[in-house]
This record gives C-alpha cells, sequence and structure tokens, in this order.
C-alpha cells in the first residue's frame, strides 16, 4: 500500500496544490495563457519526442493495439452519446460533449507522468500511440456531429478544420518527429538533447499544477443529473472495457495491457470544457463533470494503481 500511495500521491498532489493556489490568489484565468502556451506547445511536445524518439520503431508500429485501443474508446464514446441523447431528450449538441465526457480520458496532462511512474520507460510507446490515436478519434467525431445539427458549416468545411487541428496538433508533430527520429536512430546534439530533456522533465508537474488551477477557477455551479452515469462510464467501464478487449484478443506485453488501462482509467480530460466552449453548449455542465471526475479518480485510479502494483493486472 506504502508503494501505491507513493505513486498516486504526487501526481494527485500537485494536482490539489494548484486547486489550492487558484482558489487561494486573487488572479484571473488569463495568468494561465503563458502557462498553457508553455506546456501545450513546449513542454508536453518535448516530453512526447524524448519518449518516442528512445523507443524501438518497431514498437511503434503495433497495429493490433492501435485498433483495440482506439474502438475501446469509440465504444464508450457511443455509450456515452447514447446517455447524453437518453438525458438530454435528443438534443445531438449536448449528447456530443457528454460522449466526450465519457471517453476522453486526461492523456496529454495526466497520461504521461503517471504510466512511466508506475510502469516505467516501457509504457513510453503505448502512451504515446493512446494520446496520438485517442485525439484523432475524437477531434474528428466531436466537430462532425456538432456539424450534423447545425447548417452553418458542411461536411467538407468540417473535414478540412478537423484534418488541420489534427495534422497541427503540437503534440502530434511531436510524436511524429519522434518517430522519425527513432527510425532513422538520430540523436540530437547534446545541448540541445539536453536542453529537451530539460523541458520533459517540466511538463507532468506544470500540466498536473495547471489542471488543478484550471479546475479551481471554475466552481460548480450545475450538476447535471447524468453526471454519476458519464462518470461510471468514464472511469470504470472504459478501463474495463480495454482489458477485456486487449485479453480477449491476447498477445500483448502485461505492460502495453497495464498501460492502456490506466489511460483509460483517467479523469475526463480538460479538453472537453474546451470543446463545450467552442460550441457554446454544456459550458457549466462539463466544467463540473472534470472538476468532479478528477475528484473521484482518486479512488479510482489509486485502486487501479494498487491492482498493478500487486501484479493483479494481467492477461
Amino acid at each position: 500500500m506504502t508503494d501505491v500511495v507513493g505513486l498516486a500521491m504526487p501526481f494527485f498532489g500537485l494536482i490539489f496544490l494548484g486547486f489550492l493556489c487558484g482558489r487561494l490568489a486573487n488572479q484571473d484565468e488569463r495568468g494561465l495563457e503563458w502557462f498553457n502556451i508553455y506546456i501545450i506547445y513546449v513542454a508536453v511536445p518535448a516530453l512526447y519526442f524524448v519518449l518516442i524518439s528512445q523507443t524501438p520503431f518497431e514498437e511503434l508500429a503495433n497495429v493490433g493495439f492501435v485498433a483495440i485501443t482506439t474502438a475501446s474508446t469509440l465504444t464508450a464514446f457511443l455509450i456515452s452519446l447514447g446517455v447524453g441523447l437518453y438525458a438530454s431528450r435528443g438534443n445531438l449538441p449536448e449528447a456530443t460533449i457528454q460522449a466526450a465526457a465519457g471517453s476522453y480520458s486526461n492523456v496529454g496532462y495526466m497520461g504521461p507522468g503517471l504510466t512511466l511512474a508506475a510502469l516505467g520507460s516501457a509504457a513510453a510507446a503505448p502512451t504515446a500511440l493512446i494520446f496520438v490515436f485517442d485525439c484523432v478519434l475524437l477531434f474528428t467525431l466531436v466537430p462532425f456531429l456538432m456539424s450534423m445539427s447545425s447548417r452553418s458549416e458542411g461536411l467538407a468545411a468540417t473535414a478540412l478544420l478537423v484534418a488541420r487541428r489534427v495534422a497541427f496538433h503540437p503534440f502530434n508533430i511531436a510524436t511524429l518527429i519522434g518517430g522519425l527520429a527513432a527510425y532513422f536512430h538520430y540523436i540530437p546534439p547534446k545541448p540541445l538533447l539536453q536542453m529537451v530533456t530539460l523541458l520533459s522533465g517540466s511538463a507532468a508537474p506544470c500540466a498536473l499544477f495547471m489542471l488543478g488551477v484550471t479546475v479551481a477557477l471554475r466552481p460548480i455551479r450545475r450538476v447535471p443529473a447524468e453526471l454519476p452515469a458519464l462518470l461510471g462510464v468514464k472511469l470504470l467501464l472504459h478501463p474495463l472495457i480495454v482489458y477485456c478487449a486487449l485479453t480477449a484478443v491476447g498477445g500483448f506485453d502485461p505492460v502495453w495491457v497495464a498501460t492502456a488501462v490506466l489511460m483509460a482509467s483517467l479523469p475526463p480530460a480538460l479538453n472537453v470544457f474546451v470543446m463545450a466552449s467552442q460550441y457554446r453548449t454544456y459550458v457549466e455542465r462539463a466544467s463540473s463533470t472534470i472538476l468532479i471526475g478528477t475528484v473521484a479518480s482518486v479512488v479510482t485510479v489509486t485502486g487501479l494503481l494498487a491492482l498493478i502494483v500487486g501484479g493483479h493486472l494481467t492477461p
């Protein structure tokens, strides 16, 4: 149990510290803008480059793993979409945001630091693959469903928007460059490598602290009635689907299985709130879902870590 607490406490402690600072400091959300730019465009891309470039390229071409984990996320999305359509009485824009809340894990901010701390460097490749393809899936589904409920944008314009967001996302660009470096066995010059390594080390602490601050600045104003169902899908059903699917197919490294389950167990991503704000729907309830989901994940993720550390999460 000491090992489990040792793994979980630093991550949730950083989130709580950010939350505490967000509540005590008399600052508005505009102060986070440069912090957010540093994390999204500098620190986390550096982390993904370091992880991927040092991973054997053949591990990055695991098509079966990608197909199963992405299909599992799609399954969680469709289940949550059904919950959302029922709760909103057929309101597709609201249901789409609810579907994202029930399937889009916080794989960017919490994923890399937590999986690497729990499972070591062997978790680098599956972590990056899940991030890239889950983001491609969600960045495709949400705009597509939103376009179906609005006549302001056609499918061609939506497809172009999706392609641009996927192609130019900093995390995806860093993953691509890291993959090319792994393929060609390229090692950057020592000063550049040292700088990138320093930046990568700051990614997880900064991201988790900012997550806490961001949640603190968006207090709960409205708790949706469908929230327990959505969080049940996100925190419990999603990782269970991933585990059952990978186990049923078989042949995957236990570390990859544990990484996939751990990534699926993470709370709803902050991008769910960004999407809600962009489409001006379900905004306050999305904020509440993220906050309560992050708090609830302290119990669920810690429980999952206990299974991993105890050696019980094996195919």
